[in-house]
């Protein structure tokens, strides 16, 4: 199923901005800087926000890859579709994630195999032996 014009022209927009406004975010990078203090608690509420920064720096990163990959697919004609079973992602999920590479279905299987992934990592050893 080809996307009309107008659609791809209005997802294009919105990607671009995304792309911007994420870009102008990650050039800022406040919050990683490692500061010093005599006080202990001063430290460890220093490497707890940085942390956090770190975690959200990741977090856009990974948001930028994903916008600028959804941009290519709009460049070779492939924005829209599936990119696990190649159907059409439904219009209601592109107005909410422009930048989605999978139908609702697809998405739902790989967050349940992240998932699950994520669970099998985390099991104690203690069976092991």
């Amino acid at each position: 199923m080809k996307r009309a014009s107008g659609e791809m022209d209005l997802a294009k927009e919105v990607l671009e901005r995304k792309e911007s406004e994420l870009v102008h975010v990650l050039r800022k990078r406040d919050g990683i800087e490692i500061e010093k203090s005599a006080d202990q608690m001063d430290e460890i509420q220093y490497a707890s926000e940085r942390d956090l920064a770190i975690r959200n720096v990741d977090r856009e990163s990974s948001l930028l890859r994903q916008v600028k990959a959804a941009l290519r697919r709009i460049h070779d004609g492939s924005f829209g579709m599936c990119i696990e079973c190649e159907s059409a992602i439904g219009p209601k999920r592109l107005a909410a994630v422009p930048w989605a590479p999978r139908c609702i279905r697809c998405q739902e299987s790989a967050d349940r195999d992240l998932q699950e992934r994520r669970e099998s990592l985390s099991e104690p050893l203690g069976h092991a032996a």
